[in-house]
């Protein structure tokens, strides 16, 4: 495991780091864009670019061109939703999402406004519905992105560290402690673990919330 490991991490680390910030970017702008973020694993090319990370420089780039991209694809989705978004709701693609889930984000912006737009970027469907639906409502795009820059500003960071500190993690206890592949690819496995069970308790939450609403 720590061979198989390193040498992940060595071929990641091989690739030209402007092509690897790069591909991240485009793929924030794909995964925050409309449905396409239903499709496109943004966390997963981030943290897998992350990891290739191996200079300051490197980690400040990687963080741009995440916050980029993510802002690029949430202004298309947000005048899309301003656009066409009713269109977009009735479409197949929008069914498939399923007219609950519009209800959530429709009540998310309801009740939390500028915040439901920051939080979302952290939660799982919400983050592609909620650019569409602030668009559809009315909101003013400066307060939009005013709310979202930082979310993905945070999130961008949070992203970065956790992959680079993963890669350099491994890299010291590689070096002093027998088996540190299982060590830690078992604590990266906790860690994702909780933070998404952390998403579901609070989309669970809101879910009851629209129940007792409607």
């Amino acid at each position: 495991m720590t061979e198989l490991l390193q040498s992940l991490i060595d071929a990641i680390r091989e690739l030209d780091p402007a092509l690897r910030t790069v591909i991240a970017g485009i793929g924030m702008m794909l995964e925050t864009s409309v449905f396409v973020g239903l499709i496109v694993p943004g966390d997963t090319v981030a943290l897998v670019a992350a990891v290739g990370v191996a200079s300051g420089p490197e980690f400040a780039w990687l963080v741009a061109a995440l916050v980029t991209g993510a802002l690029c694809g949430e202004s298309i989705g947000f005048f899309l939703g301003h656009w066409i978004g009713p269109k977009l709701r009735a479409s197949r693609a929008g069914r498939r999402l399923g007219e609950r889930n519009w209800r959530i984000a429709e009540h998310y912006l309801g009740e939390r406004g500028g915040a439901a737009v920051f939080l979302s970027r952290f939660l799982p469907v919400l983050h592609s519905l909620i650019p569409l639906t602030a668009g559809m409502a009315g909101m003013r795009y400066r307060r939009f992105i005013a709310w979202t820059a930082p979310a993905s500003l945070i999130w961008a960071l949070i992203v970065v560290s956790l992959g680079a500190g993963t890669a350099a993690g491994f890299e010291h206890l590689a070096s002093r402690v027998k088996g540190a592949g299982f060590i830690v690819v078992g604590i990266f496995a906790v860690v994702l673990l909780g933070l998404w069970l952390l998403k579901r308790a609070f989309l669970r939450r809101e879910q009851r919330h629209l129940g007792e609403h409607s």
